[in-house]
């Protein structure tokens, strides 16, 4: 649909680095690792509803989820924990969008999301969808840090997020930091880890 000028609506955001980024037809070309570390740096997990003097960030959550992953796969390879680190890279575009509302909303989102995935993942060299073994390993690592999130800082009891994440058996909260931590932390900290995984890749 045409905006009030008359001219098509805009599909494309335009980032700090300069790229232009197409939502509806995603190039890997325009993805900048600098630019999914400032948005999800940005970006609050849990609609910003936990405790601290910060929000929760998607930066800060994927470097939970790749640490968590890696303690539970020491075999995996520096390709899977790459992706593990960038499973939610999406949002720096769409944001962070609770699960029941993700519901709701349905299929729009999620092939938008996909999209989106597919071309971060051709960027930096990795299967543009990825194995199901890696995806289930990839996800049960993210329900276990949403469960020490929800519990930790989101105020989710023990019965609540075990019912909803699941209850994690082999690991404990203890090992991680979940204190919030201000964006530009978050967003340096992002971008060292890749650098980190991407140099021992030889990239």
């Amino acid at each position: 649909m045409p905006d009030r000028t008359g001219a098509p609506n805009r599909a494309w955001q335009r980032m700090l680095s300069g790229r232009r980024l197409d939502l509806l037809d995603p190039s890997p070309l325009d993805i900048e690792v600098s630019d999914i570390a400032h948005g999800l740096a940005r970006v609050a997990r849990w609609n910003g509803q936990t405790f601290g003097d910060h929000a929760f960030s998607v930066a800060q959550h994927s470097l939970l989820v790749e640490k968590i992953f890696a303690l539970r796969n020491p075999a995996a390879g520096l390709s899977e924990q790459l992706a593990a680190l960038l499973h939610d890279a999406p949002e720096y575009v769409i944001g962070d969008m609770i699960s029941p509302f993700k519901a709701v909303v349905g299929g729009g989102y999620k092939d938008c999301e996909s999209r989106l995935q597919q071309a971060i993942h051709l960027r930096f060299n990795l299967p543009s969808i990825l194995p199901e073994t890696l995806l289930r390993d990839i996800k049960k690592a993210d329900q276990i840090a949403a469960y020490f999130e929800a519990t930790g800082i989101a105020g989710f009891s023990i019965s609540e997020a075990t019912q909803y994440f699941g209850r994690p058996r082999d690991i404990s909260s203890d090992s991680f930091d979940l204190t919030p931590q201000p964006a530009t932390t978050m967003q340096v900290a992002f971008l060292k880890r890749f650098e980190v995984i991407v140099e021992k890749m030889g990239g």
